[in-house]
């Protein structure tokens, strides 16, 4: 991992932030009392085992981390660590500082305490696409490129999400889905050891969100980069992740691992026991039937 440090407990300099979407300038660590879990599906036919890489590094680590506003207290003393290839799934209740957490690791907030080590070809999506208008399409997910034939390098981008024939389009033509898909491929043409997600299928239709997460999996398992999820949809995190982690009063309180060969299925019984767990952990408690 091509590192760069920000606030470590030495007082070294802060470092360059990630990224952000391409317009911008240009086994895990966890709390002490986080509590652990693992679905795992009995009957699957071959081992339930993530699908990460096995490439033996990590594409980010933070230790100790913590952030107030205002003297309120939003992360406090957070441990993680997100191995190379692996995909992590973040819950947790409005405020908790899940946003808080990826915007450090994007370097996009150094008024945190503790120590953060990312890859520094790490790239954020957020909720909105963030294309700039008066740019044609291709030439958004070019922004800040380098090489000879970014152009090229853009539009072979966009015909891994399906948008090759919308590379001259200017973005206000583009739906809200083939927005978000060009948010990915601005993100995913510099080839990211992380990708930080931060919610980027909250303001879609249910069944274009399924389709984004189809090609979501697709793209990681392509490029292999870590991911870094943040959502409010327990089950999109059961879904999408090896790993769902729960923020709560400023710490990782819960740990879940998905031992389940992918696509999955929203109904088998090893993800509705997981997905009992997460939410009780969030703090609801379903009734009546699934």
């Amino acid at each position: 991992m091509a590192a760069r440090f920000r606030h470590p407990v030495n007082g070294a300099a802060a470092a360059r932030p990630a990224a952000v979407d391409g317009t911008a300038d240009q086994s895990a660590a966890l709390d002490g009392g986080a509590s652990r879990a693992t679905a795992v599906d009995a009957t699957a036919d071959r081992p339930a085992a993530p699908e990460a890489a096995a490439s033996g590094g990590a594409a980010a680590e933070v230790r100790g981390l913590s952030r107030a506003f205002d003297g309120r207290p939003v992360l406090a003393d957070v441990d993680l660590r997100i191995e190379s290839g692996e995909f992590v799934a973040l819950l947790g209740r409005s405020g908790s500082g899940k946003s808080t957490l990826l915007r450090v690791l994007a370097g996009l907030d150094r008024e945190a305490e503790g120590t953060v080590a990312a890859s520094d070809s790490a790239m954020v999506a957020f909720q909105e696409p963030r294309l700039l208008p008066w740019k044609r399409v291709w030439a958004n997910i070019a922004l800040g490129l380098d090489g000879t034939a970014p152009k090229e390098a853009a539009v072979a981008a966009l015909g891994e999400v399906g948008l090759a024939d919308h590379a001259d389009a200017w973005p206000l033509t583009l739906s809200g889905g083939e927005a978000q898909r060009a948010s990915l491929a601005r993100a995913l043409v510099r080839e990211p050891e992380l990708l930080l997600l931060d919610e980027p299928f909250g303001a879609l239709d249910a069944l274009t969100r399924i389709t984004m997460h189809d090609l979501v999996l697709h793209l990681w398992r392509r490029h292999l980069p870590g991911v870094l999820l943040v959502t409010h949809d327990v089950d999109e995190a059961l879904l999408l992740a090896d790993r769902v982690l729960v923020l709560a009063d400023g710490r990782i309180a819960h740990e879940e691992h998905i031992g389940l060969p992918r696509p999955r299925h929203r109904d088998a019984d090893a993800l509705l026991h997981a997905r009992d767990r997460l939410l009780a952990v969030l703090g609801v408690h379903p009734t009546g039937d699934r």
